[in-house]
């Protein structure tokens, strides 16, 4: 039987779905609902990540359980390296929501869309060496590029829209991203604001229809309310804090997931701001001040690990790059050292200037501000004055410190080009060096893996030596679900918010 609030958020779509009121377990007709986070638009050519995308969206390619790159709009492809171009192979007969039919020539606005710097997407970087686009029939679609780039393929998992219903439109401010159409399993058929977003399954889509009928994103911000939804039997499925999920674990109806993730979570230092300018030499004394193994211990309940890096859960990622560990005496030598000086109230000046910043964290994230809350408390055991507040908006320009995250289980190039190179898309701090943008370059312009690691290691030492972040941890994904519910791959990595549980969301079954 279907809950009320499901039947009341998406009357509309289930009454065309009556049948599903009365179904049976395992008749393969069902609802699931998801406690997600709230949003206001779905685009992801502007938007870095979304965990709805995957469900009404489809690229070129796609990822499979361990994160490996796959055939899905595209069928095949080619690449010549005299020429630097790839060449996909589109499958036919595929329709978008709309009926309409999806061709190479939707593949190339998507793109362009992307690439064009009035559109101000944070994807861009990662088809910055796009030089032409061409389209010799409606299925197939060829890029030539201006120098190799390894994580090419991983970046054609970009949800391609459709030309016909956005040509001519704002690319930010569109009302297409309220009511998108894709060509993935599940089509949107109603957006109550603030409340939910409701999907039903795609009885046309082209890998095969889902088994779960319909699908419900009930937006449940707060982390304590989505554990009381799903013991009250409101949601079926959430992501949980560690605290939250260790409540369910062992509970009766329930599974508890912990999912590995290369999530992970420090400080971002924004050298916009002239304070990181006249006292850079302040970031390496909060580097060593930070108990990274305290935090994870008493925020995350060990559901994580400490950071030292941006690449730490990669194949390529450095163990002998400088960490920065855990050493209070250090931090206090390296601010002695840097002209400062401790006064009577326990902390650090220089010229007259406390050792001071604001740490802002994000609204909504318990975990998060816990984990700023925790950092600040240890930074002032040094004597580095760091208070920590939530801004009602962020202000990426002007602000002086963020409890960032970011991370990725794909390849090394994403999430360290455009978040650490200069001018990238992602690069919200502002940091500049060009010895990190010259060995960024080479790792991504060499598909050699013994290359590619010498690259990416001498990557991870400059900006060990120069820290953009303090990096202070990693934090792992618990999701809990009904346990009539089929199918989540437990061994997948996750991404940034834990996202990615859904790619293959067309196998899971549920019984209520």
């Amino acid at each position: 039987m279907k809950k009320i609030f499901a039947l009341l958020l998406a009357t509309a779509a289930l009454l065309a779905l009556s049948a599903c009121g009365s179904a049976e377990p395992g008749d393969g007709v069902s609802t699931l609902v998801y406690g997600s986070g709230s949003f206001t638009r779905i685009n992801p050519a502007m938007d870095e990540h979304g965990e709805i995308n995957l469900l009404i969206f489809n690229g070129l390619t796609a990822h499979d359980g361990k994160n490996a790159v796959i055939p899905c709009l595209s069928k095949s492809w080619d690449f010549d390296r005299d020429t630097c171009t790839y060449t996909f192979y589109l499958e036919e007969n595929v329709l978008w929501h709309d009926g309409e039919p999806f061709t190479a020539q939707d593949v190339k606005f998507t793109v362009e869309a992307i690439m064009d710097p009035e559109n101000a997407s944070e994807n861009a970087p990662n088809f910055e060496d796009v030089q032409e686009i061409t389209t010799p029939d409606e299925h197939t679609v060829a890029f030539r590029l201006s120098a190799p780039n390894a994580a090419f393929l991983d970046y054609m998992t970009m949800p391609v829209l459709p030309e016909h219903l956005l040509a001519g439109e704002d690319m930010q401010t569109s009302d297409f991203f309220r009511s998108p159409v894709g060509t993935g399993p599940y089509k949107l058929t109603a957006w109550d604001d603030g409340q939910a977003v409701t999907l039903v399954r795609n009885e046309d889509y082209f890998k095969g229809v889902a088994n779960i009928e319909t699908i419900i994103f009930k937006f449940v911000p707060d982390d304590s309310a989505r554990t009381l939804q799903l013991m009250s039997g409101e949601l079926d499925l959430a992501q949980l804090t560690p605290r939250d999920a260790q409540s369910l674990t062992g509970r009766k109806g329930f599974s508890v997931y912990r999912m590995t993730t290369s999530d992970y979570r420090g400080i971002l230092f924004n050298f916009n701001n002239p304070y990181w300018q006249d006292n850079r030499e302040l970031i390496p004394a909060v580097c060593c001040a930070l108990d990274r193994q305290a935090i994870v211990d008493s925020v995350l309940l060990g559901c994580g690990e400490s950071a030292y890096g941006p690449l730490q859960r990669n194949i390529y990622n450095n163990p002998d790059a400088e960490r920065w560990d855990y050493d209070p005496q250090r931090a206090e030598t390296i601010l002695i050292d840097s002209g400062y000086e401790k006064r009577e109230d326990g902390f650090y000046y220089r010229g007259g200037e406390k050792a001071a910043f604001v740490l802002n964290a994000p609204s909504g994230d318990r975990v998060r501000l816990e984990i700023a809350q925790a950092a600040a408390q240890q930074l002032g055991q040094v004597g580095i004055d760091c208070t920590v507040e939530i801004p009602t908006v962020v202000d990426w320009g002007s602000q002086m410190a963020y409890l960032i995250g970011w991370g990725s289980p794909f390849d090394a190039d994403d999430h360290t080009y455009k978040v650490f190179g200069t001018g990238k898309g992602a690069n919200y701090s502002g940091y500049s060096n060009e010895e990190v943008d010259r060995y960024l370059t080479l790792a991504r312009e060499t598909d050699v893996p013994d290359e590619r690691a010498r690259y990416y290691a001498a990557f991870q030492d400059e900006l060990s030596h120069a820290p953009a972040f303090a990096f202070i941890c990693y934090v792992d994904a618990d999701y809990a679900a009904i346990s009539g519910l089929r199918g989540i791959s437990e061994d997948t990595v996750m991404g940034h918010h834990g996202v990615g549980i859904f790619w293959n969301v067309t196998e899971w079954t549920i019984e209520k």
